[in-house]
Formats: structure tokens, sequence, C-alpha cells
């Protein structure tokens, strides 16, 4: 799609500086700004950068003095927040390119199955018995939705989402592509035979509104219960949630990070990439846990930063880091030592 700056302008609540009637159709860096794309100018670091592109149009702050003037095919648009107003933009023409509609065959809709209003579903897709959708939903290509399960208005699932039975994701969530909503959580018992005999997953997942999930992540449904997904939750790539977990509101999962079974995450927690909670322990709200720590135990301090494997306190964590790096120094140190006293006591 196409749009003037002062069409732009208009929508920003920003004022034009240049040709208003420039068109654009489409974003991009100021390093690399071509013509008839859009670009922006938050940081001054930056801000060379402006009297060279070939951008067509550019927005920035109104408080930004140039020492210059730009080409005479580039177009300023001055608003109060640069950053935030492209922000604006790119959520907008995300909308319109992810604005479709209709049902693609082929795929499989389930005769007992409900879909509301507006909805996508793509090619190759399978929506299973008593499935009920909500409006303006889409689901992508290769997508496959179990029995009863219920999603909610606004969301969406990209291609090859796999979401098992009895499932419910709430309104306006995001799953991106390949992951996996509700298989069986790990659950094994020994037996007699020295093997292991499979106990039933009966349980469920619930997903809460406003969750976004990334590719190839997995959630395991409850043996019982629920494995529940907080509102506002953010789970990066390749993050591992096992059974009868509850992530809580806000929280924040990078790539790589894992939860075993009946961990209890509080809101808006963050959890570095690649590190992981064992089972059965509770971490307080607005805890944050580095990078590769392992966390052992449960964590009862509201707000505490943890490191390492054991994690524990990030400034203890550090100082002892300091000394772990030392150790070969200090050892060299106690042995001459130890070698000086011997000396001594031998005169």
């Amino acid at each position: 799609m196409e749009f003037t700056a002062l069409q732009i302008a208009e929508l920003l609540n920003g004022t034009v500086e240049g040709d208003g009637n420039v068109v654009v159709s489409g974003l991009s860096k100021i390093e690399e700004g071509k013509t008839g794309t859009l670009s922006f100018l938050a940081n001054t670091l930056y801000t060379p950068l402006v009297y060279g592109t070939d951008a067509s149009v550019i927005i920035l702050n109104n408080n930004l003095v140039l020492d210059k003037p730009v080409k005479s095919t580039c177009t300023l648009i001055r608003v109060e927040d640069a950053y935030g107003s492209f922000a604006k933009l790119l959520e907008i023409y995300y909308q319109i390119n992810q604005d479709k509609k209709g049902i693609e065959q082929p795929s499989f809709i389930s005769a007992t199955a409900k879909y509301g209003t507006d909805c996508y579903i793509g090619a190759f897709a399978y929506i299973g018995e008593n499935v009920r959708i909500g409006n303006n939903v889409k689901i992508y290509p290769h997508c496959y939705i179990g029995d009863n399960t219920i999603i909610g208005d606004g969301s969406i699932l990209y291609s090859g989402v796999k979401v098992y039975y009895d499932c419910v994701i709430g309104n306006h969530c995001t799953i991106h592509a390949s992951s996996v909503v509700g298989s069986d959580g790990f659950g094994f018992a020994p037996n007699s035979e020295n093997n292991y005999k499979k106990v039933p997953q009966i349980g469920n997942v619930i997903i809460e509104d406003h969750v976004e999930i990334g590719s190839n992540t997995s959630i395991d449904r409850a043996t019982m219960g629920s494995t529940i997904i907080r509102k506002g939750a953010k789970l990066d790539n390749l993050v591992q949630i096992a059974h009868n977990v509850e992530i809580g509101e806000n929280a924040i999962l990078a790539g790589g990070a894992f939860v075993a079974g009946s961990s209890k995450i509080g809101k808006n927690v963050m959890i570095g990439g690649q590190a992981g909670v064992v089972g059965h322990v509770k971490i307080a709200d607005g805890v944050k846990i580095a990078g590769q720590s392992g966390v052992g135990s449960t964590i009862e301090k509201e707000g505490l930063v943890v490191q390492g494997s054991p994690a524990f306190a990030i400034g203890d964590y550090q100082r002892s880091y300091v000394l772990f790096r030392s150790l070969q120094k200090l050892n060299d140190r106690i042995r001459s030592l130890e070698a000086e006293i011997k000396k001594i006591a031998q005169l």
C-alpha cells in the first residue's frame, strides 16, 4: 500500500517539512534508505546518516536540530517521539500485511466446529471436533487444532502450530511456527520389570490473553488440572514448559529456557536464555534469572536477581566468580607460602 507524507503526518500528529505529497510504499533503516521508503531517526548518534540517505520520508523528533539541509528528495516529519511513532507505523504495517480472511482449500473443518467472523484458515489446516474459534482468528497452513479446543478473538497461529485436544487459548495471542501446545507431560513410573510405565496425562493447557509464544516452543499438558500461561507472558523460541507449570502474568522467558514440572513462576519474572528451573519450586514476583543459570530451589524474595548454577544472588555470584578466576594464582601463592613455612620450621 502507498501513503503520502501528509497522510502519515496526520496519523502521527506530526508536522511535514518538505514535499507532503511524496509517496512511500515500504519501510527501511536509515542507513539502507531507498527511494519510496520511510525511515526514522531517534538516536542522535545516527544524525549524520540523515544527510545522505535516499529514503523519501524520515520521522524525527521535534527538538532535533540539523546542521545542514537533507537531500531535496527527502521529506521530514517532525513528531514528539520518533521511536514511538515509528513503532506505531510498524504495528499498522504489520496488521495490513497480516489481514488475511477466508477459508483456503484443501483444509478440514469438522462439522461440529464453529468459528467467528473475519477468520482465516489456511490450506491443509485441520480443525477437530467441537472446536470453538473466535472472531478475526488467523490459523495458517498446516496447523492442527485438536478436539474441544477453544481459541479466543484475534489470536494468530502461524504455520505448523499443533494444539492438542481440550486446550484453551485466550484472546489476542500469537503462537509462532511449529510450536506445540498440549503435548503429553513427561510422566513415567518405574515398575517391577525395571522399565517405565507411562502415566496418562489427562489435563490441558490454558493460555490467557495477550500471550506470545515463539517458534518451536513446547508447552506440555498437565497430568491433571492445567498447565497455565498467565496473561501477557512472552515466551521466546525453543522454550520448554513442563506439565502443571504456571507462568505468571507478564513473565518473560528468553530462548532455550526451560521450567520443569509443577513449578510456579511469579508475575513479571524474567528468565534468561538457556536458564533452567527445577520442578516443584516457586519463583517470587519480579525475580530475574540470568542466562544459563540453574535454579534448584524456591526463591522467596521478590525482585531478587540471581546467576550461576546453582543460582544465587548476582552480587555474591560476581564476587565469587572473581575469586574463581584467580584460583590458580591463589593456589600458587599458597604453595609458595607453604614452602616458606617449611623453610622457617627447619631453622
